[in-house]
């Protein structure tokens, strides 16, 4: 029912329609034909009110064939990696984490119909306190929580600003390559908001090793959208300074202030994490071939083949 949507504003109304070949007229009836085929499908338990999924319609350019791809894809890697999805919520470790300000999402949109800009600063990350697997199920916290809150993140998609500098030799030691590539699958299959662009500055020697090594193990489409700068001076060229924190010399807010603002949004949406351990796919009850995690992520090279937008 489309009465159950948030309203879009003008200018990302026009996205919308001009890039994503969305009709608003037809909405109800792209909603339906989602939950008609939802119901035959006896592997899979999914949530079904309409933001949710209209965010994946929005994903995939109101393609129903590839929206029913990436919805069971969705629900698929998040069952076959439960260390990153399973149990979640804003406990007192993810509380902790959300007031380092690690990982925010800027107030402001680059532009009123653009993507949404995340934010990660590593130098605020202390790898004695915290672990890099909680860090990324943090990500994919803040992650489903735009795909119901965030019109511009799923209609213009999210740009990631990553600022190495001070990024520690025990954080990079961490880094689990197996673990990078199925998250590389799941954005690519699975995730319903589209990435424009990572831009990384301040990259220290060794960062640039390990980044070279995850890099590669991402579909080819999203390596190309990887872009390094020497510092943040480069980065205005590409993203206006306007758009960044008053940290780094913008307007964008402060980022004290927007960290307060994110742990108040993710903690009114703890419901939704515990509502959510009830969905998920059952493989012996699919029709046809099961999956696994080596059909989905074992196989050397099909990460060639996938394709982002």
């Amino acid at each position: 029912m489309t009465e159950e949507l948030r309203p879009l504003s003008a200018e990302l109304r026009q996205v919308a329609e001009t890039e994503l070949n969305e009709v608003v007229e037809r909405l109800p009836a792209d909603l339906d034909a989602l939950r008609d085929w939802l119901s035959k499908q006896p592997h899979l338990k999914a949530r079904q009110d309409s933001q949710f999924l209209v965010a994946f319609l929005r994903g995939c350019k109101f393609s129903l064939e590839k929206t029913k791809s990436k919805l069971d894809h969705f629900y698929t890697i998040k069952t076959l990696i439960p260390e990153l999805f399973a149990n979640r919520g804003m406990d007192d470790k993810n509380i902790a984490l959300c007031r380092t300000g690690t990982y925010i999402r800027l107030p402001k949109p680059l532009g009123p119909g653009g993507p949404r800009i995340q934010l990660t600063n590593y130098s605020k990350f202390d790898p004695k306190a915290f672990k890099i697997m909680d860090l990324f199920r943090y990500q994919t916290m803040v992650m489903e929580q735009r795909i119901l809150h965030d019109d511009n993140c799923n209609v213009s998609g999210y740009t990631e600003l990553i600022d190495m500098s001070a990024m520690s030799l025990s954080f990079l030691a961490q880094m689990d390559f197996t673990l990078l590539k199925k998250m590389g699958v799941f954005s690519e299959k699975a995730q319903p908001t589209r990435i424009k662009g990572v831009h990384l500055v301040n990259c220290p020697k060794e960062a640039v090793a390990v980044l070279n090594l995850a890099k590669g193990l991402m579909p080819s489409k999203l390596q190309k959208r990887f872009h390094v700068y020497k510092n943040v001076e480069d980065l205005y060229k590409v993203i206006p300074q306007e758009y960044l924190p008053e940290e780094y010399g913008g307007t964008n807010g402060r980022i004290e202030d927007i960290t307060a603002d994110i742990e108040k949004e993710m903690l009114a949406f703890n419901d939704y994490f515990k509502q959510d351990e009830q969905y998920g796919v059952n493989e012996k009850l699919r029709p046809g071939k099961r999956v696994n995690s080596d059909t989905l992520f074992g196989i050397e090279g099909s990460f060639r083949k996938l394709d982002i937008d």
